[in-house]
């Protein structure tokens, strides 16, 4: 999760989505097409789309062959390999952007302004020396078909090229600028999805999942059967591709496990009979707009209908991975920290191996099978167990808890309320948490009261459970 939230790669859905897209703006773009380029854009190539982009700014001829020179520019860009890619952008990034002489000088021009009249002037000199003439470009695709959604893949580009080639942060900080706006949470619409969704909503959800993965359209079904809810937004300029999706389980008790939540043989439950919401996995769908969030939005949404249509529903909970705990423990093991075993950890875990186990040793016996192993997995189960819950509670980066999804939860106004060990015995649940999982409660009268205090200095919030494996 990241938010949050997880965030799937992609797979070939998505090419033939790219595929639709190039055969659309292929026709719009007419005779303003540009020539064929090589898909690595050579330097040849690159002063041709210097001149388109260029042409595309001058806007001659009116808004049909603005936005045809647009759809040119924009087929010719999907056209191109990663690298051709990593090249347009750069051209983008260091050719249309602000230019300090003019900027300098509009600052020159408003420090000297006599009076109101001409302050207001320099003003917007300055604030359009400011503009960088890419905005004008960027906007232009925005108003093409399926525009949005290209700018939203533009700037996931941008992100895998960042660490490589950090010139290309202003274009970055323009584009996530204008997708704020674009985005704001009034414009989203909620939507309940179903099995009777159309089919290729229901594949996108496949593609997309990203906390636990759908493995068949059985699978899936079962995730939407009467006693499930799945929620998603949308944006009306973007009406198939889900933003983000929350998968909910309707139960009695908070759920411990997510491979018994999600067993397709076991019998469908009555939802009106239900007491409590775990939602189970959240799942960003878009790369691009990363930085802007929605998964806070979208679970208090949920919870409302939920409790409108389902008043039996008293507690609201998640079941959340851990991601970033067994990264930790090797890095808190390798940096010497304290109090990683104690004593009777030592006593225990001797008597299942049979050998004398320090903390040095504890990554490598981690890493084995240990699962399957019923009196070394009894031995670990308290040290694993208390670690877990030192590292959501205690373990911070400034006043912010390390662990990802616990910031995502913790800032919405949950508390850690309970540790479920072996709740994820899939290869990714050992391989991130040891097999753990974690339920964050959204106790409604609390739920202000406790983002204030995390919004303020990163207060955690934790159950009487918690505390005393602490």
């Amino acid at each position: 999760m990241t938010t949050t939230i997880a965030v799937k790669e992609e797979s070939g859905f998505f090419a033939r989505t790219l595929a639709s897209l190039r055969e659309v703006w292929d026709d719009l773009a007419g005779t303003e097409r540009v020539s064929a380029l090589k898909p690595d854009l050579n330097d040849r190539d690159l002063s041709t789309v210097r001149k388109q982009m260029a042409a595309c700014l001058e806007g001659k001829g009116g808004e049909v062959s603005a936005r045809q020179r647009a759809a040119a520019l924009g087929q010719a860009y999907l056209s191109l390999s990663r690298d051709g890619r990593r090249r347009f952008l750069l051209l983008l990034a260091e050719e249309f952007g602000t230019k300090s002489e003019q900027v300098a000088e509009a600052m020159r021009q408003w420090q000297d302004a006599g009076d109101e009249g001409a302050r207001h002037k320099a003003e917007q000199k300055l604030r359009t020396a400011l503009t960088a003439p890419r905005m004008a470009l960027l906007t232009q695709f925005n108003a093409l078909p399926q525009g949005v959604k290209f700018l939203v893949d533009m700037r996931a580009d941008i992100l895998s090229f960042l660490r490589e080639e950090p010139s290309l942060k202003p274009l970055d900080a323009d584009l996530q600028a204008l997708l704020v706006s674009w985005f704001d949470i009034g414009f989203l619409e909620m939507r309940a999805i179903s099995w009777k969704s159309p089919a290729s909503l229901l594949e996108k959800l496949i593609e997309y999942e990203a906390v636990h993965e759908i493995r068949s359209w059985h699978d899936l079904r079962n995730r939407l059967e009467s006693d499930r809810r799945l929620y998603a937004f949308f944006h009306p300029r973007m009406p198939e591709e889900p933003l983000i999706f929350v998968e909910v389980a309707l139960v009695n008790g908070i759920a411990g496990n997510v491979q018994s939540l999600l067993d397709e043989s076991a019998p469908t439950g009555d939802p009106a009979a239900a007491n409590t919401a775990i939602f189970y996995s959240i799942s960003n769908t878009q790369k691009g707009l990363r930085g802007i969030s929605f998964g806070n939005f979208l679970i208090k949404r949920v919870v409302e209908d939920l409790r409108r249509d389902l008043p039996n529903l008293k507690t609201f909970s998640t079941l959340s991975p851990i991601p970033g705990f067994r990264a930790w423990l090797d890095s808190a093991i390798a940096e010497g920290k304290p109090n990683i075993l104690t004593a009777d950890d030592r006593k225990r875990l001797k008597e299942a191996v049979g050998a004398t186990v320090s903390k040095g040793q504890l990554p490598k016996l981690v890493a084995s099978d240990w699962s399957s192993d019923p009196a070394l997995s009894a031995a670990l189960k308290e040290p694993l167990t208390r670690l877990c819950a030192r590292y959501l509670v205690r373990e911070k980066k400034g006043t912010l808890p390390l662990d990802p999804v616990a910031r995502f939860h913790l800032h919405n106004g949950a508390q850690v309320e309970r540790i479920n060990w072996l709740g994820d015995t899939s290869p990714k649940g050992f391989e991130q948490s040891c097999g753990m999982m974690v339920n964050y409660l959204y106790r409604l009268p609390d739920i202000e009261k406790n983002h204030e205090a995390f919004a303020a200095d990163g207060t955690v919030v934790y159950s009487s459970a918690v505390k005393s494996l602490l």
